[in-house]
């Protein structure tokens, strides 16, 4: 999956569950636009718009993980966090500093897309 933040694409692998199987489902479609808001200074949250199914599990977070949160909520985290989520994925090849510089300040709107290479 394609990530666009500003004029930044990151790509993220996701993890196979029912709720990565449904969102590109929904990806096929085209791209999703997400209004995110910065959230207790640990990630970005922004609603999708729709529901997908969940898979919760307790996990502590890392910095670029992908979390569904109750089925609706999209979150891109920055730092840890322990709680039961549903994992979506990570988003590859930037660091911590980096990605924190990329989703800036405040509220970021972010694009979902399909990889065109992986499907």
């Amino acid at each position: 999956m394609m990530i666009q933040i500003g004029e930044k694409t990151l790509k993220a692998s996701l993890v196979d569950n029912s709720s990565t199987k449904a969102l590109k489902e929904k990806l096929q479609n085209g791209p999703i636009t997400i209004e995110m808001e910065d959230y207790a200074s640990m990630e970005k949250v922004g609603d999708l718009g729709f529901h997908l199914p969940t898979n919760d599990q307790s996990i502590t977070t890392e910095a670029c993980d992908l979390i569904l949160y109750l089925g609706h909520m999209f979150v891109i985290y920055y730092r840890p966090n322990t709680w039961n989520f549903t994992q979506l994925g990570q988003i590859q090849g930037i660091s911590k500093s980096e990605l924190m510089e990329t989703l800036g300040q405040g509220n970021v709107t972010v694009t979902l897309s399909l990889d065109e290479e992986n499907g």
